[in-house]
């Protein structure tokens, strides 16, 4: 057993506002340069919709992430033998109008134009080229239009679904959305780590963050073409690939990463999972059916006597250890089994969990009286809008009962909540609906509590980071290979 720690998050998308809070603080940080202007290391979409970039989810096209092939698994579109094929023309790469041209508005023609009998205008004009361009889209250009023939209806997730549950959903009375929150997966098995001929990306051994070495990368993009969720970037300036880096030097002090700090919904969750590595194999190349299975089974109870034994052994900090057995996203994943990963078919072990979306409660109205007390205020998953094939292809590989027993907890706890608030449930309909979630009062408060009341210390768990170790390791090297702890060789001493 070869434990590992990761750093992983959990996303609550029924507390996203849509308000992009997140994606401005991590581009004011991180993307705000030359080459980068039109990077979104995060970035929030509308679902139903068609993404950033443009079908990001079609694999058909971009060819991201692995396959199955026999007991082991290979990368779709990327790598060494099928990217030197691809070396002068990589037609599975996304282009820049696949993501958005950027642009800023010409405002110095406002006060600069000549008198004249028309009102001047602040055309757009391209970031990188400098010229007039007519906008065609942007990072968040589907933002909020559910029902649309060029955004919604075009959405990849519907292949799964009839033209009849297409069409229902884009009834008056029953059109809904959503939004989806997305950052690097920091995946146990990511693709683009795998795909880089000069082995520039790598994963960080003590928190499992992918990070991409700037002075050995050379360009080959593969990253872009392997990552499935298209969040390898390549910088058109410096001529290297970027990527999310989790604010890592945030981490290290302490600090929660900046999209997450700056929500304000609340939504975000980060902590510490233990996780077997000599099981990535066996559980990226599982069968469709048993796919997420077998990747919620790799990670380990932080509580069980051997695994702290094993990780101990490992090197992994005994305050790491403990950050998990506090963490946050434990209990999504592990202990109430509500949190998913998105697209787990992709195969790359993502780390990025999301609690599924349930629509807000709605009255009825009958006979005339508009009626907010009803035992029926709760509509059962089955009369939920938002159909369980589309979650399940979102969240599930396709298994509407997976996501359907996520569902119900979900729906348990709002009831739950509600006779404690309110009290007007009926307690056979309520029993029956904890009975059927495998729900307790216990748990469901456990929930409510992490789901709403919780303060920032309960939502980021962050262990500490032990530079003095990794300084006491870089001293150690130096003084084997007779450098200084920077590298640098030390000058032997001269005779007299």
């Amino acid at each position: 057993m070869d434990v590992r720690s990761q750093i992983s998050m959990v996303f609550h998308l029924d507390k996203c506002i849509g308000c992009h809070t997140c994606s401005i603080a991590c581009k004011n940080i991180w993307t705000d340069r030359r080459g980068a202007e039109y990077m979104w290391w995060n970035n929030v979409e509308t679902k139903p919709g068609t993404g950033y970039p443009t079908k990001w989810e079609d694999q058909e096209i971009y060819k991201g992430g692995w396959e199955k092939n026999g007991d082991s698994v290979s990368l779709k579109g990327a790598g060494k033998l099928k990217g030197l094929k691809n070396i002068f023309h990589n037609p599975y790469m996304p282009v820049l109008e696949d993501y958005y041209v950027p642009w800023a508005y010409k405002y110095q023609d406002l006060f600069t134009a000549p008198e004249g009998d028309d009102q001047p205008t602040a055309r757009a004009v391209s970031l990188i080229t400098g010229e007039h361009i007519n906008i065609q889209s942007g990072p968040n250009w589907d933002d909020d239009l559910s029902g649309t023939p060029d955004y919604a209806r075009k959405d990849v997730n519907f292949q799964n679904l009839s033209e009849a549950e297409q069409e229902s959903m884009f009834q008056l009375e029953q059109m809904t959305l959503h939004y989806l929150p997305r950052i690097c997966n920091h995946c146990l098995n990511p693709a683009c780590v795998g795909s880089c001929p000069s082995g520039a990306l790598y994963k960080r051994g003590e928190d499992g963050i992918v990070l991409i070495n700037q002075d050995r990368c050379r360009a080959w993009r593969m990253c872009v073409t392997a990552c499935p969720y298209k969040k390898s970037y390549y910088n058109w300036n410096t001529g290297k690939s970027e990527k999310c880096i989790l604010c890592y030097p945030r981490l290290e002090s302490g600090q929660a990463p900046a999209c997450m700090h700056s929500c304000v919904g609340r939504i975000r969750y980060l902590g510490v999972m233990l996780y077997d590595a000599d099981k990535i194999q066996s559980v990226a190349s599982s069968n469709d059916d048993q796919l997420l299975d077998a990747q919620m089974n790799i990670y380990l109870d932080p509580n069980d006597p051997e695994v702290i034994k094993a990780a101990r052994e490992n090197g992994i900090h005994d305050s790491t250890i403990k950050a998990a057995q506090n963490s946050p996203v434990y209990k999504f994943v592990k202990e109430w089994k509500i949190a998913l990963p998105l697209h787990p078919e992709f195969r790359t072990l993502p780390n990025l969990f999301y609690v599924p979306p349930m629509l807000p409660a709605m009255a009825s109205v009958d006979n005339g009286t508009y009626e907010t007390t009803t035992d029926h205020l709760f509509a059962g998953i089955e009369k939920q809008r938002l159909p369980m094939k589309y979650l399940a292809s979102l969240f599930t590989n396709g298994d509407i009962n997976k996501v359907s027993a996520v569902m119900r907890k979900l729906l348990a706890v709002k009831i739950h909540r509600r006779d404690v608030t309110v009290g007007d449930y009926d307690k056979i309909e309520l029993k029956k609906a904890m009975d059927t979630a495998g729900m307790d009062e216990h748990t469901a408060n456990a929930i409510f509590r992490l789901t709403s009341l919780a303060t920032f210390e309960e939502r980021f768990v962050i262990p500490p980071a032990h530079r003095e170790e990794s300084i006491e390791m870089l001293e150690a090297t130096a003084d084997a290979k007779g450098e200084t702890g920077f590298g640098f060789k030390t000058k032997p001493e001269r005779g007299l």
